[in-house]
């Protein structure tokens, strides 16, 4: 795309954000080259506040691409607490619409159109806590681990932070020196084991993909805490991420004290319990509250609830329409609803009656969802 267009597209929205709730338009301070194919895009704060957001959540990146509005997630890779600037990572995809549209085409001084931060792959930091963080990571997936990194290193003196990231080589390492900086400058408190496919003569790493046994190795090696006092952060590819939940579990690690974020579902992921049954996916009226606003429409059996309003051209907020995002996460206070995908909620929020509309079917007359 010629920049002059690119240029006429950000304009555009601007001004369309500019009276849109829970947007926001940045401009570009900076895009930095993280490896071949990853770069961090450095945004300026807004004139009229900063943004503000939590370790761990993540911008959805809105652009027009070939005449199509086109969303997509990306994690913050900056700490609010050690960095003036937002920032996010994107590492092209073969194939990806968004990641090459801004890796072939962003500079400093254009501006882009986001979503203001969400996501609940987050902690709270206390100065008091004292406590092991144990990350995983692959490939990208180090963005929102590093933005929790670096909080926790700046504002939790007594805990301590692990960090067991997997990569092809050297070479696709984001992050390679600002992690090494970082363990020089915490090297009783933050350490890195590098798992890579292709292991180098000059580094001490283990070789291959990421397995059982090497988390195994890796967390009797690592700092001892106790079980209350440690907790398990991932994000990576779904089938890495597969494996250290299955190792996880096998070691004995409870549940509630592990954490993912993902933005593509595993094969396996739509249980039998939760698959479509087009007997009960019937035409249904369903109500939307959102930006104090109530709007009302018929869902075919075919339709999502989030399709259909963005049909009707109802400004709802959304990003991923895998259901695993949340950015279109919403409270059913009446009726039920049936949800193809429940990855991107927890039991707690299931139980307390948040849905994803852009996986959600009406099953009864009277649903009605509060959506922010």
């Amino acid at each position: 795309m010629a920049f002059g267009l690119f240029k006429k597209k950000t304009e555009e929205a601007t001004e369309k954000s500019s009276t849109r709730t829970g947007y926001v338009t940045l401009k570009v301070k900076e895009v930095v080259n993280e490896t071949a194919d990853a770069i961090s895009i450095h945004f300026e704060q807004p004139e009229t506040g900063d943004v503000t957001y939590k370790s761990g959540q993540f911008f959805t990146v809105i652009a027009q691409i070939n005449g199509k509005e086109e969303r997509r997630a990306y994690s913050l890779c900056t700490s609010p607490f050690v960095d003036k600037n937002p920032a996010v990572t994107v590492k092209r995809v073969a194939g990806g619409l968004m990641s090459n549209h801004l890796g072939d085409n962003l500079e400093a001084g254009q501006s882009l159109e986001l979503m203001e931060p969400i996501g609940n792959f987050t902690t709270e930091f206390n100065e008091n806590n004292k406590r092991h963080i144990v990350l995983f990571g692959g490939g990208s997936g180090i963005t929102p681990l590093m933005s929790i990194t670096k909080s926790a290193l700046n504002q939790e003196p007594n805990s301590k932070v692990s960090l067991i990231y997997a990569n092809r080589d050297t070479q696709s390492i984001i992050f390679k020196s600002t992690l090494e900086e970082m363990e020089a400058a915490n090297a009783d408190r933050f350490k890195v084991i590098h798992v890579l496919e292709q292991k180098p003569s000059d580094l001490n790493c283990d070789e291959g993909y990421l397995t059982e046994a090497i988390i195994g190795k890796a967390l009797k090696d690592l700092p001892q805490f106790g079980a209350e006092n440690t907790e398990y952060f991932m994000c990576g590819p779904g089938p890495m991420m597969d494996i250290v939940t299955e190792s996880l579990n096998n070691l004995g690690i409870d549940k509630s004290r592990v954490f993912k974020e993902s933005f593509t579902s595993s094969t396996d992921t739509k249980s039998e319990e939760n698959a479509i049954d087009s007997d009960e996916i019937i035409a249904r009226e369903v109500t939307i509250i959102y930006d104090d606003e109530e709007y009302k429409y018929t869902v075919e059996p075919d339709e999502t609830i989030l399709e259909k309003g963005l049909d009707e051209d109802i400004d709802l907020p959304f990003s991923c329409q895998s259901g695993l995002c949340t950015a279109c996460r919403g409270r059913c206070v009446s009726g039920k609803v049936k949800m193809d995908e429940v990855e991107g909620l927890s039991e707690a929020e299931i139980d307390e009656g948040y849905v994803l509309p852009c996986v959600s079917h009406p099953l009864t007359d009277d649903v009605k969802i509060e959506i922010g």
